[in-house]
């Protein structure tokens, strides 16, 4: 391995780890991925962002990685509980299409905007609704060690005689005396013997269209329950990470761990890892707020909360200034000054192919690799690792403004740290610049033709042929509509 020092914040633990994987050199790493009934918005962006760093960094570690990120295609209701219609089934109704086709096209959807985000893709992507077989043996597995029940073909999670034995509420902090009041009063509860108990199989309504056969009736399984076995299903009943949101902690999972312990006998998971949440201009992110944007939007700039359009690389570089703990705040100006940043990183990094070599050097490059791979391995902390990789920005402003000098070797030597942490490591793709001289250019000649139809409005003749005219001149043909005008580039 190239370090054996890195630390993982242990959500269950709440201290950092010395990461030690289960069977190294191999690493099992699950995280929980999309419902997959609307386009991917910014809140799906930080967790795909931020576990690929850790796939990325693990996989540079010299780890053999296996990464299993789930789709969720059924179970989870609109209210994130027992009640009430699935998200899926309930968009098909509204799209008047099958339940897997509005599966399928925003999956499509999804990986395209993965894709743009240059996330690589997981070893494995498994989804709830082909497991439902595996989801059903769990299921008579809990109930034959006697911590779930059946009430009416429903098949229910008994959190309290789980509880006497193991600790209900050991990743959240929440404790069972809490949860009786804070849950009783919620509909929908009657077939459960307490209202925090949670389904593993759910008898269908006559009007749920998303069911299948089982021994309790035509259902669906729980929610919770889809994580637990294709986790335990791909990585095995103990593995290293598993992933996700901070809005997942709790219910989802914590009733992963009740599950997986109640199956097994044992806890599945070594590692906890949770991504703090975005919001936009301090408040959370909401379609009830008119502030929700998906990343399609973010990227063509058509949202009235945006300035412009910001690139798939910039939304990149942007969640990645951030601790991955830590709560990231959305507004147009934290975009603006992202966008500076990473193009300050790109336009260091070139200079380094216009340096010349000197006989010795007079920085020192190995400090800023060892600062930044400290930061690294210190929870993956990306903004001290932005910090020292700026350090080394000026650093080479310096040698190539001929005030410092670098030799040969540490000239390669520091080519291949930037290349490696900035392409391989943080995942960061140099942007298109053509693609962008090409929009700047049309806006430029918009703008004049614009000018055009104003001087003309204003029988400013003169000037109205000048402008055509010098266009016409450069290549440019222009026709001339009722409602406007046309151009090309010749």
């Amino acid at each position: 391995m190239k370090s054996n020092k890195l630390q993982i914040y242990n959500t269950l633990k709440r201290e950092k780890e010395i990461f030690e994987p289960i069977n190294a050199p191999h690493v099992g790493m699950y995280v929980c991925g999309p419902t997959v009934y609307g386009d991917a918005h910014l809140g799906h962006a930080r967790p795909a962002i931020s576990f690929d760093l850790v796939f990325r960094y693990l996989q540079y570690l010299d780890y053999k990685v296996r990464y299993v990120r789930n789709i969720t295609d059924v179970g989870h209701l609109v209210n994130d509980g027992d009640d009430g219609d699935d998200k899926i089934a309930k968009k098909a109704r509204l799209e008047q299409l099958e339940p897997m086709e509005i599966v399928q096209y925003y999956t499509n959807r999804y990986h395209d905007n993965m894709k743009q985000l240059n996330t690589i893709s997981p070893s494995i992507e498994p989804s709830a609704s082909g497991h439902i077989i595996e989801q059903q043996a769990m299921i008579d597995q809990i109930m034959e060690n006697g911590f779930a029940y059946e009430v009416d073909g429903s098949v229910y999670f008994d959190v309290e005689k789980y509880n006497k034995k193991h600790n209900y509420g050991k990743l959240s902090g929440r404790i069972i005396e809490d949860l009786y009041s804070n849950t009783r009063s919620l509909d929908g509860q009657k077939d459960k013997k307490n209202s925090f108990d949670f389904s593993l199989w759910k008898k269908a309504k006559p009007e749920h269209i998303m069911r299948w056969p089982s021994k309790w009736s035509d259902g669906f399984p729980g929610w919770h329950l889809e994580c637990s076995v294709m986790s335990t299903k791909y990585l095995g009943q103990q593995f290293d990470i598993h992933g996700g949101g901070m809005d997942l902690l709790f219910p989802h999972h914590e009733c992963e761990i009740a599950q997986s312990t109640a199956a097994n006998g044992q806890e599945s998971v070594k590692y906890w890892m949770h991504n703090n949440m975005i919001t936009i201009n301090g408040k959370k992110m909401g379609k009830s707020l008119g502030n929700f944007i998906t990343l399609d939007e973010l990227f063509l700039g058509d949202h009235k909360l945006l300035e412009q359009a910001y690139s798939p690389m910039v939304i990149r570089f942007f969640i990645l200034l951030s601790h991955y703990r830590k709560p990231l705040d959305f507004s147009n100006e934290a975009l603006q000054a992202a966008e500076k940043g990473m193009l300050r990183l790109f336009h260091g990094f070139a200079r380094l192919d216009k340096i010349k070599v000197a006989q010795k050097s007079t920085v020192n490059v190995g400090e800023i690799k060892q600062k930044s791979f400290a930061a690294l391995d210190d929870d993956f902390n990306t903004p001290i690792l932005f910090a020292h990789l700026f350090d080394g920005v000026r650093m080479i402003n310096s040698v190539y403004a001929g005030d410092e000098s670098l030799s040969a070797t540490d000239l390669q030597e520091l080519k291949t740290f930037y290349s490696e942490i900035i392409f391989d490591i943080l995942g960061l793709v140099e942007e298109d610049t053509q693609k962008n001289d090409d929009e700047v250019l049309g806006k430029v000649v918009d703008l004049m033709l614009t000018m055009r139809m104003e001087a003309k409005a204003n029988k400013d003749f003169a000037l109205s042929d000048k402008i055509r005219n010098e266009l016409s001149a450069i290549g440019f043909e222009i026709k001339d509509k009722k409602d406007g005008f046309e151009w090309k580039l010749r």
